[in-house]
């Protein structure tokens, strides 16, 4: 209990280090809430970080925000961070619906862009945005689409355990109590671009895509639940829904906007195929075999609290007469990898602390990128564009029909 009181205390209010003089230099297009937590305190304990500017629509919340979190400059206008040739970087936490067009003027503009998660309306527009002729060129800005949760060590120890070839089923959930979610919520705006499978939903479906390593070919169902009151009709406050993949898994995404007021960690939980397990000690008349279920329990936050759990049952049995089993046991183990030192495997040399949010691991990367260091992981654009189909899909599935898509070109 005490080390977890001490990391999240201290991933809310890290160190704050020395900035080297030549650090990238932030503007943050718009006062959200998730402003702080995606970049202002994770910036604090990056030495090539400074946050520099926020502009807003409602100027008295830019100025509130900056005077909280010591932002020297106040904009007037998103564009006016964009046409400023002292800002290197800037964040996009806007709503979804404006995500396509903001990205694409941070991006003609020269402009690094950290884009908060879906990084657009649908997949046609994710498709014009990642293929930006801008972003072929010789020194072209860096587009990043914030999958915090992607970036965290426990997720990479997590799929070290599975053989994507293998999965047959994988079960995802994730939840927020409805006590911190109202039907005025922008979440539940369809002009916004709302939806849970815009919002928590898309976190479920990039951790489907990295399990299976690979993109659906089907989704098979999506159930959803909307308020029906005739204004919020095509906005889903919670889903489920069901998808196939290339090697046949059957792979589940489940979210609520409006959970119980018991809170649940999300929870991903693969269960892998028979396969052969080579084992000397046996007759050659015998094989054995192993199945195995790998459960990450907190795949959101995984710096507050996660486990993963691995399962493994293994048989003995006859090659010949119907495989009748000799013997039969299970094996089980729990795990956590708050730094990638604990994760292990190639990526053991990466710095960290086991306070790190996601959001400081991701940012990590992106800095990286910028500075042409080598990322040991990325999203690259052509994910976020099967990430959107992905989620396309889903929604022509459920029947409530895809995002809009903006007029900006």
């Amino acid at each position: 209990m005490a080390s977890l009181i001490g990391r999240v205390f201290t991933a809310f209010g890290p160190p704050t280090v020395e900035k080297k003089s030549d650090a990238l230099r932030f503007g943050i297009l718009g006062a959200a809430k998730i402003g702080p937590l995606a970049l202002v305190t994770p910036a604090k304990s990056h030495p090539d970080v400074i946050i520099q500017a926020i502009a807003a629509r409602d100027h008295a919340r830019a100025e509130e925000f900056a005077k909280k979190h010591g932002i020297p400059d106040i904009r007037g206008s998103y564009q006016e961070i964009l046409d400023d040739p002292n800002i290197d970087a800037v964040l996009i936490p806007l709503p979804n619906s404006l995500h396509f067009e903001w990205a694409v003027r941070a991006v003609r503009a020269g402009k690094h862009v950290l884009l908060e998660k879906p990084s657009t309306s649908n997949a046609i527009e994710a498709n014009i945005l990642f293929n930006l002729p801008e972003l072929s060129q010789p020194n072209a800005p860096v587009l990043l689409e914030a999958f915090h949760h992607r970036f965290h060590p426990s997720v990479h120890k997590f799929l070290s355990f599975i053989n994507p070839a293998d999965v047959v089923h994988v079960h995802t959930d994730s939840m927020v109590p409805w006590l911190l979610t109202a039907k005025e919520n922008i979440e539940f705006n369809y002009s916004l671009s709302g939806g849970s499978m815009m919002n928590l939903g898309t976190y479920n479906f990039g951790l489907l895509r990295m399990i299976f390593k690979d993109d659906p070919v089907e989704c098979v169902s999506c159930e959803t639940n909307v308020f029906g009151d005739g204004r919020h009709d095509k906005c889903d406050y919670d889903f489920k829904a069901q998808f196939r993949f290339p090697n046949g898994g059957i792979a589940e995404a489940t979210t609520s906007l409006r959970g119980s007021i018991f809170w649940k960690p999300s929870e991903a939980r693969v269960t892998t195929r028979e396969v052969v397990v080579p084992d000397d000690s046996l007759p050659g008349t015998q094989e054995k075999v192993r199945s195995r279920q790998v459960t990450l329990h907190g795949f959101m936050h995984a710096f507050i609290w996660h486990q993963i759990d691995v399962q493994d049952t293994f048989v003995v049995r006859e090659k010949k007469k119907d495989g009748l089993p000799v013997k039969r046991w299970v094996e089980s183990t729990s795990q956590k990898a708050y730094t990638y030192k604990e994760a292990g495997g190639q990526f053991v040399h990466l710095p960290g602390e086991d306070w790190w949010m996601s959001y400081r691991y991701q940012l990590e990367e992106f800095v990286n990128r910028v500075r042409g260091r080598p990322t040991q992981y990325w999203v690259e654009g052509q994910d976020s564009c099967n990430q959107m189909k992905m989620i396309d899909l889903a929604y022509e599935k459920s029947g409530l029909g895809l995002r809009s898509t903006s007029e900006f070109r």
